[in-house]
């Protein structure tokens, strides 16, 4: 009986060192369980008040968070954060793409860190309308910010709500206060009606400018001006100062034309530099004299109870929209719905009164 003759191949793979595992199975199954185990929402308020990231975070994320299983919980940690949220500086930074906002936010806020203040930066990222993908991009863009003990940066994906802001970021404020945040900034996207939004939660509105564009006061919302506390033109460096300082002397002209403010205050123009913190000093300098104005004429309180009342109707009108859409029934005929106003067999107009009257049955 003869034996086949088994062929090697000259081509061999020689077992090598085998390569340790990354990390631990008892260390990867401890992570694991940490996982699963989620935080109460007790634990997760005295971990805030005691000032613990995490647990802002964590409770940030349960705001943020569109399952309805998380509303519960989230309202829970907000009702017990509230009287511990103590008050804030509350200020609102727009301006286009392109004009510094991150590096402006980033040099104001190492000057206030400088100062002692505890400063949270709430940066709204715009979401992709195709993809309803976010960057999240901000702590990347304020590189030293993002590593002072005493500075917190939370970037969110605008999403579909208006310009990015609504009940969750009004919300995060109260979070961040009760975890002993005295400035608060809300950076906005910078287009749509998200300076609305946010001029609708904030105390101070500082709108952040560039020149040499030329387009200085083109193109400008009136509503936007009107609601400005401050215009800063930013990037007031180099061969940029005389550009910089000509933009200020237009802006100032065109704050005259609007009528007073009810907060007694008179907005005021100046210019900046992001890069080498020039005029970033000032700027704090103008926010305190307002807070100082509107504070003794009490416009400040009385704006704090009205926007109040405002978020809570614009958090009825969020839940009723949320109730509707996640209605079984009604989440069952729109997608039909949908087709025939497409197909032109209902009006748009007629589809929605069908849909609503079903849904109040």
């Amino acid at each position: 009986m003869t034996s086949k003759k088994v062929h090697t191949s000259a081509l061999q793979e020689k077992a090598g060192i085998s390569q340790p595992e990354s990390i631990s199975s008892q260390s990867a199954e401890n992570i694991q369980q940490s996982r699963k185990i989620q935080p109460s929402a007790e634990e997760l308020v005295q971990g805030i008040i005691d000032g613990n990231i995490t647990a802002l975070s964590r409770a940030i994320t349960l705001v943020e968070s569109t399952n309805t299983i998380h509303l519960a919980k989230a309202n829970s940690i907000i009702n017990s954060c509230l009287p511990h949220a103590k008050q804030s500086v509350r200020i609102g930074i727009t301006g286009v793409p392109g004009v510094g906002k991150s590096t402006f936010i980033e040099a104001f806020g190492k000057h206030l860190t400088s100062l002692g203040k505890k400063v949270a930066v709430l940066a709204v990222d715009p979401s992709s309308t195709i993809s309803h993908g976010s960057i999240l991009g901000d702590k990347t863009r304020m590189e030293e910010l993002v590593k002072d003990p005493n500075a917190f940066i939370r970037p969110s994906a605008s999403g579909e709500t208006l310009g990015g802001v609504a009940r969750k970021t009004r919300e995060t404020i109260t979070l961040c206060e009760a975890a002993g945040f005295d400035t608060i900034i809300i950076e906005t996207v910078g287009v749509g009606q998200s300076e609305t939004a946010v001029h609708s939660m904030v105390d101070f509105f500082l709108l952040l400018k560039i020149a040499g564009t030329g387009d200085e006061l083109q193109g400008i919302k009136r509503g936007i001006m009107e609601m400005a506390d401050a215009i800063v033109i930013n990037k007031a460096d180099g061969d940029n100062i005389k550009k910089a300082q000509y933009a200020k002397v237009e802006f100032n002209r065109a704050l005259h034309l609007f009528p007073a403010k009810k907060s007694g205050w008179t907005p005021t123009t100046a210019t900046c530099s992001a890069l080498t913190s020039e005029g970033i000093p000032e700027v704090w300098n103008t926010i305190t004299e307002f807070l100082k104005v509107t504070q003794t004429n009490s416009y400040l309180f009385e704006k704090r109870k009205e926007q109040n009342q405002f978020w809570m109707l614009e958090t009825i009108n969020e839940q009723l929209k949320s109730n509707f859409f996640n209605n079984p029934d009604i989440h069952q005929q729109l997608e039909s719905t949908k087709k025939a106003v497409q197909n032109d067999e209902i009006s748009p107009f007629a589809a929605a009164t069908l849909l609503l009257e079903k849904y109040f049955k």
